[in-house]
Protein backbone atom coordinates (compact mmCIF):
# COMPACT_ATOMS: atom_id res chain seq x y z
CA UNK A 1 0.00 0.00 0.00
CA UNK A 2 1.47 3.86 -0.89
CA UNK A 3 3.16 5.78 2.00
CA UNK A 4 1.18 9.12 2.02
CA UNK A 5 2.04 12.85 2.69
CA UNK A 6 -0.16 16.02 2.51
CA UNK A 7 0.52 19.69 1.98
CA UNK A 8 -2.08 22.01 3.97
CA UNK A 9 -1.58 25.74 3.51
CA UNK A 10 -2.34 28.49 5.83
CA UNK A 11 -4.73 29.75 3.53
CA UNK A 12 -5.97 29.62 0.08
CA UNK A 13 -3.57 30.00 -3.17
CA UNK A 14 -0.72 29.45 -0.94
CA UNK A 15 1.02 27.25 -3.29
CA UNK A 16 -0.09 24.07 -2.39
CA UNK A 17 -1.09 22.71 -5.82
CA UNK A 18 2.36 23.77 -7.27
CA UNK A 19 4.13 22.19 -3.60
CA UNK A 20 2.66 19.05 -4.06
CA UNK A 21 3.41 19.04 -8.16
CA UNK A 22 6.97 19.58 -7.03
CA UNK A 23 6.92 16.61 -5.06
CA UNK A 24 4.74 14.39 -7.53
CA UNK A 25 8.34 14.93 -9.89
CA UNK A 26 10.75 14.64 -7.31
CA UNK A 27 9.11 10.80 -6.44
CA UNK A 28 8.81 9.82 -9.80
CA UNK A 29 12.58 11.17 -10.62
CA UNK A 30 13.38 9.29 -7.57
CA UNK A 31 11.76 5.97 -9.38
CA UNK A 32 8.26 5.71 -7.33
CA UNK A 33 5.10 5.35 -8.54
CA UNK A 34 3.21 8.62 -6.90
CA UNK A 35 0.41 9.92 -7.96
CA UNK A 36 -1.60 13.07 -6.54
CA UNK A 37 -4.97 13.36 -4.91
CA UNK A 38 -7.44 15.83 -3.46
CA UNK A 39 -10.43 14.78 -2.29
CA UNK A 40 -12.77 17.75 -2.75
CA UNK A 41 -11.64 20.51 -5.21
CA UNK A 42 -13.85 24.38 -5.76
CA UNK A 43 -12.88 25.24 -9.39
CA UNK A 44 -13.77 26.28 -12.54
CA UNK A 45 -11.09 24.75 -14.93
CA UNK A 46 -11.65 21.23 -15.29
CA UNK A 47 -10.95 18.65 -17.52
CA UNK A 48 -12.43 15.40 -19.52
CA UNK A 49 -10.42 12.46 -18.87
CA UNK A 50 -10.68 9.79 -21.76
CA UNK A 51 -13.42 7.71 -19.68
CA UNK A 52 -15.33 11.08 -20.30
CA UNK A 53 -15.51 12.20 -16.50
CA UNK A 54 -14.41 15.47 -15.48
CA UNK A 55 -11.92 16.67 -12.83
CA UNK A 56 -9.93 19.71 -11.44
CA UNK A 57 -7.43 20.49 -13.31
CA UNK A 58 -4.84 21.08 -10.76
CA UNK A 59 -4.55 17.22 -10.81
CA UNK A 60 -4.68 16.96 -14.01
CA UNK A 61 -1.54 19.15 -13.90
CA UNK A 62 0.15 17.03 -10.78
CA UNK A 63 -0.90 13.69 -12.77
CA UNK A 64 1.57 15.40 -15.28
CA UNK A 65 4.52 16.19 -12.95
CA UNK A 66 4.24 12.39 -11.53
CA UNK A 67 4.22 11.44 -15.40
CA UNK A 68 1.11 9.21 -15.08
CA UNK A 69 -2.36 9.63 -16.59
CA UNK A 70 -4.85 11.84 -15.28
CA UNK A 71 -7.64 9.64 -13.54
CA UNK A 72 -10.85 11.18 -11.62
CA UNK A 73 -9.80 9.18 -8.48
CA UNK A 74 -7.25 12.08 -7.82
CA UNK A 75 -10.43 14.10 -8.01
CA UNK A 76 -12.95 12.29 -6.78
CA UNK A 77 -15.01 15.67 -5.60
CA UNK A 78 -15.09 18.99 -8.01
CA UNK A 79 -17.43 21.45 -6.78
CA UNK A 80 -17.88 24.63 -10.06
CA UNK A 81 -19.35 27.38 -8.27
CA UNK A 82 -22.43 28.85 -10.05
CA UNK A 83 -23.16 32.05 -8.11
CA UNK A 84 -22.19 33.40 -4.86
CA UNK A 85 -23.54 30.67 -2.77
CA UNK A 86 -23.93 27.41 -5.02
CA UNK A 87 -22.22 24.83 -7.08
CA UNK A 88 -22.46 22.59 -9.31
CA UNK A 89 -21.23 19.26 -7.38
CA UNK A 90 -19.64 16.50 -9.40
CA UNK A 91 -18.72 13.23 -7.76
CA UNK A 92 -16.56 10.70 -9.55
CA UNK A 93 -16.53 12.52 -12.78
CA UNK A 94 -20.59 13.14 -12.73
CA UNK A 95 -22.28 15.94 -12.37
CA UNK A 96 -24.89 14.74 -9.50
CA UNK A 97 -26.95 18.66 -9.23
CA UNK A 98 -26.43 22.16 -8.11
CA UNK A 99 -26.70 22.95 -4.24
CA UNK A 100 -26.24 26.13 -1.51
CA UNK A 101 -23.34 25.98 0.68
CA UNK A 102 -26.02 24.97 3.39
CA UNK A 103 -27.74 22.24 1.71
CA UNK A 104 -23.75 20.65 0.23
CA UNK A 105 -22.24 21.16 3.82
CA UNK A 106 -24.65 18.75 5.13
CA UNK A 107 -24.55 16.38 2.22
CA UNK A 108 -21.07 15.67 2.06
CA UNK A 109 -20.69 13.33 5.01
CA UNK A 110 -22.22 11.33 2.30
CA UNK A 111 -18.98 11.65 0.48
CA UNK A 112 -16.92 9.95 2.82
CA UNK A 113 -17.49 6.60 1.02
CA UNK A 114 -16.84 7.44 -2.63
CA UNK A 115 -13.60 9.66 -1.51
CA UNK A 116 -12.24 6.15 0.18
CA UNK A 117 -13.21 4.23 -2.99
CA UNK A 118 -11.18 6.79 -4.79
CA UNK A 119 -8.05 6.87 -2.34
CA UNK A 120 -7.84 3.18 -1.74
CA UNK A 121 -7.74 2.30 -5.59
CA UNK A 122 -5.06 4.75 -5.96
CA UNK A 123 -3.58 3.33 -2.97
CA UNK A 124 -3.23 -0.45 -4.84
CA UNK A 125 -1.53 1.16 -7.49
CA UNK A 126 1.15 3.50 -6.12
CA UNK A 127 4.19 3.62 -4.09
CA UNK A 128 4.10 7.19 -2.85
CA UNK A 129 0.37 9.47 -2.80
CA UNK A 130 0.79 13.37 -2.10
CA UNK A 131 -2.36 14.46 -1.29
CA UNK A 132 -3.76 18.46 -1.11
CA UNK A 133 -5.59 20.24 1.12
CA UNK A 134 -7.99 23.18 0.77
CA UNK A 135 -8.25 26.70 1.88
CA UNK A 136 -7.01 26.67 5.72
CA UNK A 137 -7.56 23.37 7.90
CA UNK A 138 -8.51 25.83 10.65
CA UNK A 139 -11.65 26.98 9.34
CA UNK A 140 -13.43 26.64 12.87
CA UNK A 141 -16.80 27.02 11.34
CA UNK A 142 -16.41 24.28 8.87
CA UNK A 143 -14.39 21.49 10.60
CA UNK A 144 -16.67 19.53 12.07
CA UNK A 145 -17.74 18.13 8.48
CA UNK A 146 -14.08 18.52 7.09
CA UNK A 147 -13.36 15.87 4.14
CA UNK A 148 -10.20 17.54 2.92
CA UNK A 149 -7.94 19.20 5.41
CA UNK A 150 -7.21 17.32 8.60
CA UNK A 151 -10.34 15.21 8.17
CA UNK A 152 -8.69 13.74 5.06
CA UNK A 153 -5.63 13.82 6.60
CA UNK A 154 -6.73 11.73 9.00
CA UNK A 155 -8.54 9.21 6.52
CA UNK A 156 -5.70 9.02 4.77
CA UNK A 157 -3.16 8.56 7.88
CA UNK A 158 -1.04 11.31 6.31
CA UNK A 159 1.56 13.35 8.13
CA UNK A 160 1.00 16.94 7.28
CA UNK A 161 3.28 19.58 5.71
CA UNK A 162 1.95 23.04 6.76
CA UNK A 163 2.54 25.73 3.96
CA UNK A 164 2.70 29.43 4.36
CA UNK A 165 2.87 32.17 1.99
CA UNK A 166 4.72 35.29 2.50
CA UNK A 167 4.81 36.47 -0.26
CA UNK A 168 0.91 38.28 1.02
CA UNK A 169 2.45 39.34 4.50
CA UNK A 170 1.84 37.78 7.82
CA UNK A 171 3.51 34.55 7.74
CA UNK A 172 4.53 33.72 11.18
CA UNK A 173 1.31 34.59 12.56
CA UNK A 174 -0.96 32.69 9.91
CA UNK A 175 1.78 29.52 10.74
CA UNK A 176 0.76 30.31 14.19
CA UNK A 177 -2.52 30.79 14.30
CA UNK A 178 -3.33 28.11 12.17
CA UNK A 179 -1.65 25.72 14.27
CA UNK A 180 -3.16 27.39 17.39
CA UNK A 181 -6.14 26.56 16.38
CA UNK A 182 -6.02 22.95 15.20
CA UNK A 183 -7.00 20.18 17.81
CA UNK A 184 -4.31 18.68 19.88
CA UNK A 185 -4.65 15.54 17.88
CA UNK A 186 -4.63 17.31 14.40
CA UNK A 187 -0.88 19.28 15.86
CA UNK A 188 0.42 16.27 16.20
CA UNK A 189 -0.18 14.78 12.73
CA UNK A 190 1.64 18.45 11.40
CA UNK A 191 5.53 17.06 11.20
CA UNK A 192 6.75 19.98 8.81
CA UNK A 193 6.01 24.16 7.98
CA UNK A 194 6.92 25.28 4.61
CA UNK A 195 7.41 29.15 4.05
CA UNK A 196 6.45 29.83 0.28
CA UNK A 197 6.85 32.47 -2.31
CA UNK A 198 10.27 34.03 -0.50
CA UNK A 199 11.79 36.85 -1.68
CA UNK A 200 15.27 37.96 -0.01
CA UNK A 201 18.07 36.99 2.31
CA UNK A 202 16.96 34.10 4.05
CA UNK A 203 19.65 34.62 6.95
CA UNK A 204 17.20 37.97 8.04
CA UNK A 205 14.19 35.15 8.20
CA UNK A 206 16.19 32.60 10.40
CA UNK A 207 15.84 34.04 13.75
CA UNK A 208 11.81 33.84 12.71
CA UNK A 209 11.90 30.36 12.15
CA UNK A 210 13.48 29.02 15.03
CA UNK A 211 11.26 31.46 17.44
CA UNK A 212 8.25 29.37 16.13
CA UNK A 213 9.71 26.24 16.19
CA UNK A 214 9.68 27.07 19.46
CA UNK A 215 6.73 28.03 20.17
CA UNK A 216 5.17 25.12 17.46
CA UNK A 217 7.29 22.44 18.13
CA UNK A 218 7.47 21.61 14.21
CA UNK A 219 10.51 22.10 12.48
CA UNK A 220 10.92 23.96 9.52
CA UNK A 221 11.07 21.57 6.26
CA UNK A 222 11.98 24.55 4.17
CA UNK A 223 11.79 28.08 2.53
CA UNK A 224 11.06 27.92 -1.22
CA UNK A 225 11.73 31.45 -3.02
CA UNK A 226 9.40 32.82 -5.23
CA UNK A 227 9.76 30.88 -8.57
CA UNK A 228 9.25 31.79 -12.28
CA UNK A 229 7.52 28.53 -13.66
CA UNK A 230 5.08 28.15 -15.95
CA UNK A 231 2.25 25.79 -14.89
CA UNK A 232 -1.14 25.62 -15.19
CA UNK A 233 -3.34 27.61 -12.45
CA UNK A 234 -6.18 26.39 -10.75
CA UNK A 235 -8.76 29.03 -11.18
CA UNK A 236 -9.86 32.89 -10.64
CA UNK A 237 -7.16 33.34 -8.05
CA UNK A 238 -4.49 32.80 -10.98
CA UNK A 239 -1.78 35.42 -11.06
CA UNK A 240 -2.18 34.93 -14.66
CA UNK A 241 -5.14 36.56 -14.58
CA UNK A 242 -3.89 39.82 -13.21
CA UNK A 243 -0.37 40.28 -14.39
CA UNK A 244 0.82 43.01 -16.54
CA UNK A 245 2.41 41.26 -19.73
CA UNK A 246 4.91 42.58 -21.93
CA UNK A 247 4.01 44.38 -24.86
CA UNK A 248 4.20 42.23 -27.76
CA UNK A 249 4.06 41.80 -31.51
CA UNK A 250 0.45 40.23 -31.32
CA UNK A 251 -1.97 41.58 -28.62
CA UNK A 252 -4.28 38.92 -27.99
CA UNK A 253 -7.45 40.07 -25.45
CA UNK A 254 -9.42 37.49 -23.12
CA UNK A 255 -12.10 38.79 -21.75
CA UNK A 256 -11.80 38.15 -17.68
CA UNK A 257 -15.42 37.83 -16.51
CA UNK A 258 -16.71 36.92 -12.88
CA UNK A 259 -17.09 32.86 -13.62
CA UNK A 260 -14.33 32.70 -15.68
CA UNK A 261 -13.81 29.27 -16.35
CA UNK A 262 -10.94 26.91 -18.31
CA UNK A 263 -9.08 29.86 -19.60
CA UNK A 264 -5.72 27.62 -19.59
CA UNK A 265 -7.31 27.19 -22.95
CA UNK A 266 -5.16 30.51 -24.18
CA UNK A 267 -2.27 29.35 -22.11
CA UNK A 268 -0.67 27.62 -24.96
CA UNK A 269 -0.52 31.01 -26.94
CA UNK A 270 0.92 33.28 -24.10
CA UNK A 271 3.89 30.46 -24.15
CA UNK A 272 5.01 31.89 -27.27
CA UNK A 273 7.74 34.92 -27.19
CA UNK A 274 6.18 37.67 -28.59
CA UNK A 275 2.85 37.08 -28.09
CA UNK A 276 1.08 39.38 -25.56
CA UNK A 277 -2.02 37.87 -24.02
CA UNK A 278 -3.69 39.91 -21.50
CA UNK A 279 -7.16 39.54 -19.84
CA UNK A 280 -9.50 42.24 -19.76
CA UNK A 281 -12.35 43.21 -17.55
CA UNK A 282 -13.01 46.96 -18.00
CA UNK A 283 -13.75 48.84 -21.76
CA UNK A 284 -10.86 50.86 -20.63
CA UNK A 285 -8.63 47.81 -20.96
CA UNK A 286 -10.02 46.69 -24.04
CA UNK A 287 -7.66 48.58 -26.61
CA UNK A 288 -6.75 47.61 -29.86
CA UNK A 289 -5.98 44.00 -30.29
CA UNK A 290 -5.38 41.45 -32.80
CA UNK A 291 -7.50 38.89 -31.71
CA UNK A 292 -10.35 38.16 -29.36
CA UNK A 293 -10.90 35.52 -27.19
CA UNK A 294 -13.83 34.55 -24.82
CA UNK A 295 -13.28 31.99 -22.49
CA UNK A 296 -16.01 29.99 -20.68
CA UNK A 297 -17.93 30.63 -17.99
CA UNK A 298 -19.82 28.64 -15.39
CA UNK A 299 -22.92 31.13 -15.49
CA UNK A 300 -22.61 31.99 -19.27
CA UNK A 301 -26.39 34.76 -18.19
CA UNK A 302 -25.20 36.27 -15.49
CA UNK A 303 -21.57 36.57 -16.86
CA UNK A 304 -22.68 38.00 -20.02
CA UNK A 305 -25.27 40.59 -18.00
CA UNK A 306 -22.22 41.71 -16.14
CA UNK A 307 -20.28 42.44 -19.19
CA UNK A 308 -23.19 44.53 -20.72
CA UNK A 309 -23.48 46.32 -17.34
CA UNK A 310 -19.98 47.44 -18.03
CA UNK A 311 -19.54 48.13 -21.20
CA UNK A 312 -17.19 45.40 -22.54
CA UNK A 313 -20.47 43.85 -24.52
CA UNK A 314 -20.55 47.07 -26.57
CA UNK A 315 -16.21 47.07 -27.03
CA UNK A 316 -16.33 43.93 -28.77
CA UNK A 317 -19.73 44.09 -30.89
CA UNK A 318 -17.86 47.55 -31.95
CA UNK A 319 -14.98 45.79 -32.79
CA UNK A 320 -16.53 43.04 -34.59
CA UNK A 321 -18.08 45.68 -36.81
CA UNK A 322 -14.49 47.13 -37.54
CA UNK A 323 -13.46 43.95 -38.82
CA UNK A 324 -11.99 42.63 -35.81
CA UNK A 325 -11.32 38.77 -35.07
CA UNK A 326 -13.15 37.32 -32.24
CA UNK A 327 -13.56 33.75 -31.45
CA UNK A 328 -15.56 32.25 -28.42
CA UNK A 329 -14.94 28.75 -26.73
CA UNK A 330 -17.70 27.27 -24.97
CA UNK A 331 -19.86 29.67 -22.65
CA UNK A 332 -17.83 32.30 -24.75
CA UNK A 333 -19.36 30.91 -28.19
CA UNK A 334 -22.93 30.74 -26.52
CA UNK A 335 -23.00 34.28 -25.64
CA UNK A 336 -22.01 35.40 -29.24
CA UNK A 337 -25.09 33.98 -30.25
CA UNK A 338 -28.79 35.74 -31.25
CA UNK A 339 -30.47 33.68 -27.83
CA UNK A 340 -29.68 32.34 -24.08
CA UNK A 341 -32.69 29.82 -23.13
CA UNK A 342 -32.80 28.18 -19.94
CA UNK A 343 -36.05 26.19 -19.76
CA UNK A 344 -34.99 23.73 -16.78
CA UNK A 345 -33.04 26.20 -14.47
CA UNK A 346 -29.65 24.03 -15.44
CA UNK A 347 -28.83 27.78 -14.64
CA UNK A 348 -31.11 30.11 -12.50
CA UNK A 349 -33.46 29.49 -15.20
CA UNK A 350 -34.63 31.93 -18.03
CA UNK A 351 -33.71 33.64 -21.12
CA UNK A 352 -31.69 36.58 -22.85
CA UNK A 353 -30.66 38.07 -26.27
CA UNK A 354 -27.03 37.31 -26.79
CA UNK A 355 -24.28 39.41 -28.27
CA UNK A 356 -26.58 38.71 -31.45
CA UNK A 357 -22.93 38.52 -33.83
CA UNK A 358 -23.33 34.69 -34.69
CA UNK A 359 -26.76 33.01 -35.86
CA UNK A 360 -26.43 30.91 -33.49
CA UNK A 361 -29.52 29.90 -30.65
CA UNK A 362 -28.80 27.65 -27.05
CA UNK A 363 -30.55 25.95 -25.02
CA UNK A 364 -29.73 24.43 -21.47
CA UNK A 365 -30.78 20.89 -20.82
CA UNK A 366 -29.76 18.93 -18.07
CA UNK A 367 -27.44 16.33 -19.27
CA UNK A 368 -24.20 17.64 -19.17
CA UNK A 369 -21.86 16.92 -22.36
CA UNK A 370 -18.53 15.28 -22.01
CA UNK A 371 -16.23 13.83 -24.44
CA UNK A 372 -12.62 14.09 -25.05
CA UNK A 373 -12.84 14.70 -28.73
CA UNK A 374 -10.14 15.41 -31.97
CA UNK A 375 -11.23 17.50 -34.81
CA UNK A 376 -11.01 19.01 -38.12
CA UNK A 377 -11.20 22.60 -38.92
CA UNK A 378 -13.95 23.41 -41.95
CA UNK A 379 -13.58 25.44 -44.50
CA UNK A 380 -13.96 28.98 -43.11
CA UNK A 381 -14.50 32.78 -44.12
CA UNK A 382 -13.05 35.71 -42.47
CA UNK A 383 -9.78 36.44 -41.49
CA UNK A 384 -9.02 32.76 -39.96
CA UNK A 385 -9.62 31.41 -42.97
CA UNK A 386 -6.51 29.88 -43.33
CA UNK A 387 -7.42 27.66 -40.36
CA UNK A 388 -8.89 25.22 -42.43
CA UNK A 389 -7.68 21.88 -42.56
CA UNK A 390 -5.97 22.23 -39.47
CA UNK A 391 -6.19 19.01 -37.02
CA UNK A 392 -6.55 19.31 -33.61
CA UNK A 393 -7.73 16.94 -30.27
CA UNK A 394 -9.70 18.60 -27.61
CA UNK A 395 -12.74 17.99 -24.90
CA UNK A 396 -16.32 19.21 -24.52
CA UNK A 397 -17.41 20.29 -21.25
CA UNK A 398 -20.83 21.81 -21.34
CA UNK A 399 -24.75 22.04 -20.43
CA UNK A 400 -26.32 23.74 -23.45
CA UNK A 401 -27.19 23.00 -26.80
CA UNK A 402 -26.49 25.17 -30.07
CA UNK A 403 -28.32 25.33 -32.84
CA UNK A 404 -26.92 26.96 -35.91
CA UNK A 405 -29.51 28.72 -38.06
CA UNK A 406 -30.11 28.12 -41.78
CA UNK A 407 -27.13 28.57 -43.91
CA UNK A 408 -24.72 29.43 -41.53
CA UNK A 409 -21.41 26.67 -41.80
CA UNK A 410 -19.79 24.86 -38.48
CA UNK A 411 -16.58 25.80 -37.33
CA UNK A 412 -15.37 22.29 -37.02
CA UNK A 413 -16.17 18.56 -37.64
CA UNK A 414 -15.48 16.72 -34.29
CA UNK A 415 -15.01 13.04 -33.99
CA UNK A 416 -15.80 11.40 -30.47
CA UNK A 417 -14.14 8.56 -28.11
CA UNK A 418 -16.57 6.05 -29.81
CA UNK A 419 -16.01 7.26 -33.27
CA UNK A 420 -18.95 9.24 -33.86
CA UNK A 421 -18.11 12.43 -36.08
CA UNK A 422 -20.54 15.90 -35.41
CA UNK A 423 -20.32 18.81 -37.06
CA UNK A 424 -18.85 21.47 -34.04
CA UNK A 425 -19.21 25.50 -33.79
CA UNK A 426 -20.13 28.23 -36.08
CA UNK A 427 -18.59 30.64 -38.30
CA UNK A 428 -19.76 34.35 -39.61
CA UNK A 429 -17.87 36.30 -41.12
CA UNK A 430 -14.98 37.05 -38.87
CA UNK A 431 -16.88 35.84 -36.07
CA UNK A 432 -15.97 31.83 -34.64
CA UNK A 433 -17.32 29.89 -31.98
CA UNK A 434 -16.22 26.35 -30.77
CA UNK A 435 -17.41 24.07 -27.84
CA UNK A 436 -13.55 22.22 -27.84
CA UNK A 437 -11.92 23.18 -24.87
CA UNK A 438 -7.82 22.58 -25.52
CA UNK A 439 -8.30 23.68 -28.92
CA UNK A 440 -4.86 25.52 -29.01
CA UNK A 441 -2.87 22.72 -27.14
CA UNK A 442 -1.37 22.03 -30.82
CA UNK A 443 -1.23 23.08 -34.46
CA UNK A 444 -4.25 25.82 -34.33
CA UNK A 445 -2.06 27.71 -31.84
CA UNK A 446 0.76 27.62 -34.45
CA UNK A 447 -1.64 28.37 -37.18
CA UNK A 448 -3.18 31.14 -35.49
CA UNK A 449 -0.16 33.09 -34.95
CA UNK A 450 0.96 32.88 -38.51
CA UNK A 451 -2.69 33.68 -39.71
CA UNK A 452 -1.98 36.76 -37.31
CA UNK A 453 0.82 38.32 -38.05
CA UNK A 454 0.19 38.10 -41.90
CA UNK A 455 -2.77 39.78 -41.01
CA UNK A 456 -0.71 42.76 -40.01
CA UNK A 457 1.88 42.54 -42.74
CA UNK A 458 4.72 40.73 -40.82
CA UNK A 459 6.08 37.29 -41.93
CA UNK A 460 4.26 34.92 -40.38
CA UNK A 461 7.01 32.34 -39.34
CA UNK A 462 8.82 35.56 -37.45
CA UNK A 463 7.51 34.05 -33.98
CA UNK A 464 8.59 30.21 -33.43
CA UNK A 465 5.62 28.49 -31.66
CA UNK A 466 6.78 25.58 -28.59
CA UNK A 467 6.62 22.25 -27.89
CA UNK A 468 3.87 22.14 -25.19
CA UNK A 469 4.50 19.03 -23.87
CA UNK A 470 8.49 19.85 -24.01
CA UNK A 471 7.34 23.24 -22.38
CA UNK A 472 5.90 21.57 -19.40
CA UNK A 473 8.57 18.73 -18.59
CA UNK A 474 10.84 21.44 -18.92
CA UNK A 475 8.91 23.69 -16.43
CA UNK A 476 8.26 20.23 -13.97
CA UNK A 477 11.63 19.10 -13.76
CA UNK A 478 12.62 23.11 -12.85
CA UNK A 479 10.16 22.81 -10.10
CA UNK A 480 11.87 19.94 -8.89
CA UNK A 481 14.79 20.84 -8.93
CA UNK A 482 14.45 24.30 -6.69
CA UNK A 483 12.12 22.09 -4.19
CA UNK A 484 15.32 19.74 -3.83
CA UNK A 485 17.57 23.00 -3.16
CA UNK A 486 14.94 24.51 -0.89
CA UNK A 487 13.53 21.62 0.93
CA UNK A 488 15.03 19.41 3.21
CA UNK A 489 14.03 16.25 1.08
CA UNK A 490 16.08 14.07 3.45
CA UNK A 491 13.69 15.14 6.88
CA UNK A 492 10.32 15.21 4.48
CA UNK A 493 11.57 11.23 2.92
CA UNK A 494 12.03 10.48 6.80
CA UNK A 495 8.46 11.90 7.51
CA UNK A 496 7.12 10.05 4.84
CA UNK A 497 8.61 6.60 6.02
CA UNK A 498 7.48 7.18 9.47
CA UNK A 499 4.14 8.14 8.41
CA UNK A 500 1.83 9.17 11.46
CA UNK A 501 2.96 8.00 15.20
CA UNK A 502 -0.15 6.54 17.24
CA UNK A 503 -0.86 10.10 18.58
CA UNK A 504 -1.40 11.31 15.52
CA UNK A 505 -3.66 8.49 14.06
CA UNK A 506 -7.69 8.58 14.27
CA UNK A 507 -9.87 6.29 13.90
CA UNK A 508 -11.90 6.33 10.93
Amino acid sequence: MAKAIMIQGTMSNAGKSFLVAGLCRIFRQDGYRVAPFKSQNMALNSYITTEGLEMGRAQVMQAEAAGTEPSVRMNPILLKPTNDTGSQVIVNGVPIGNMDASVYYQYKRQLVRPILDAYHSLEKENDIIVLEGAGSPAEINLKQEDIVNMGMAKLAHAPVLLAGDIDRGGVFASLYGTMALLEESERAMVKGMIINKFRGDVELLKPGLRMLEEKTHVPFVGVVPYLSVELDDEDSLSESLSRTPREGLLDLAVIRWPKVSNFTDFQPLARVPGVTLRYVGRPEQFGKPDLVLLPGTKNVMGDLAWMRDNGLEACIQRYAAEGGPVLGICGGYQMLGMTIRDPEGVEGGGAMEGMGLLPVDTVYATEKVRTRVRGMVQPVEGALRELAGVPFIGYEIHMGRTIRRDGISPFAVLTELNGMEKEDGAVFGNIYGTYAHGFFDAEPASALIRILLRRKGIKGDILQSIDLHAFKEQQYNLLADALREHLDMNRIYSILEQGLSEGGRADV
